[in-house]
């Protein structure tokens, strides 16, 4: 066998098959390029579902967690250290919130922010114990607990794991009369992605996010925007809901936070709004750690500039234009996206979403499949044009094919 056929057969023999990725075993990577255990090539065309925003191996951020590993990685938050304070502050004022509350993953964060709505709608709206509901879309993906899949529409994603946990009401994304319809005084919170990544990269139809921050003002109802994915430069702005100017009363981050070095994520809001919680009530051990906040002030820093912001908006501009190109040919049906990130839906006469993944793989870029028949393209914001019109054209090559 081959080093790479070894090292899969050895992983898989292991460790449970809960992903099926592709058959490539990565050694190294930088900036936006990959390089296997035998020393092949890829580009990459995922940035890690956008945790990897500034590349790999971004010096100024391989450089901040250098620079902490050698102080302190770890205090829990028994007691304080001295990245703490700043990291909250500067979170909260990129933001224009006032509060932050730290985690680690971003299914983490939406529990928090599953937590702090209801405890709002009991301490703060007056919802009678155990009757608080929170909304949220179809097609929806904010993580894998027990919880958040009890509200996923997604069957692979909730098969043989109930009982589920209700206080959930799903409507259609997008339908702003479904979301009037189930609102109730019980309603304590909309939990929405601004784009729904997992779902295809869907943008939701002009006015929908307004109409969404209207409604939920209108009915005292807490508006959570789950920035994960779509959050820190993806789209083009720092966050996607700029792109209708509208401001939630708490976002919700992750992945990009931690710029692929390390797992940090948080819930950003008013201090009203996180004020319910006193000592005891929530917290996790990693939440906050020092080597966290100084990665992810180095992050604030990178996203201050609007450099990032920029070159997502400019690229983005390009890959939509090339991409749009290839509708109406007979192999993609649809795209969709913002900034640099975008939804391929392939028609079936040229192969499935993995089929077209693999394919893609052999001709060195790597993307990602999702629900069948669409490929998602989301490469680190550093990535250069001519190196993303270099994987363009090795998917028009596919295509072609």
């Amino acid at each position: 066998m081959s080093v790479t056929e070894t090292a899969i057969a050895s992983a898989e023999a292991h460790s449970a098959h809960n992903y099926h990725p592709l058959p490539v075993v990565v050694a190294t990577a930088d900036g936006a390029w990959m390089t296997d255990v035998e020393g092949r090539r890829y580009l990459d065309m995922l940035a890690g579902y956008s945790a990897l925003n500034f590349g790999h191996g971004n010096r100024r951020l391989i450089d901040a967690a250098k620079a902490q590993l050698e102080r302190v990685t770890l205090t829990s938050r028994a007691f304080h250290h001295d990245r703490f304070a700043d990291f909250c502050t500067q979170l909260a004022e990129l933001c224009g919130m006032e509060s932050v509350l730290p985690m680690n993953t971003g299914a983490e964060a939406v529990e928090t922010a599953v937590k702090t709505a209801r405890k709002w709608g009991y301490r703060v709206k007056g919802v009678p114990d155990g009757m608080a509901k929170i909304i949220v879309a179809a097609n929806n993906f904010h993580g894998r607990t027990t919880t958040i899949i009890s509200f996923s529409t997604d069957q692979e994603a909730r098969e043989d794991f109930g009982p589920y946990t209700p206080g959930f009401e799903i409507v259609p994304y997008g339908d702003l009369t479904a979301l009037r319809e189930a609102m109730t005084e019980n309603t304590v919170a909309v939990l929405m992605e601004p784009i729904q990544g997992e779902a295809g990269v869907l943008v939701p139809p002009p006015g929908y996010l307004p109409g969404v921050r209207a409604l939920t003002r209108e009915r005292n109802v807490l508006f959570i925007a789950d920035e994960i994915q779509s959050g820190l430069g993806r789209t083009g702005r720092t966050f996607a809901c700029e792109h209708e100017g509208v401001v939630p009363d708490m976002y919700v981050l992750g992945k990009a936070l931690g710029g692929g070095v390390v797992p940090v994520s948080a819930v950003v809001s008013s201090q009203d709004v996180l004020g319910v919680f006193r000592p005891g009530e929530h917290g996790s051990t990693f939440g906050g750690n020092p080597l966290a906040c100084a990665v992810a002030l180095e992050v604030i820093a990178m996203l201050r500039t609007g450099e990032f912001q920029q070159r997502a908006t400019e690229l983005g501009e390009h890959l939509h234009q090339e991409l749009r190109l290839l509708v109406g040919g007979g192999a993609v049906e649809e795209v969709r996206g913002r900034g640099l990130w975008a939804g391929v839906d392939i028609a079936p006469s040229h192969g499935t979403g993995r089929e077209i993944s693999e394919k893609l793989m052999d001709r060195g870029v790597l993307v990602k499949d999702t629900h069948g028949s669409t490929i998602r393209i989301a490469p680190p914001l550093v990535i250069s044009k001519e190196d993303l019109d270099w994987g363009l054209e090795q998917l028009r090559a596919v295509l072609r094919g």
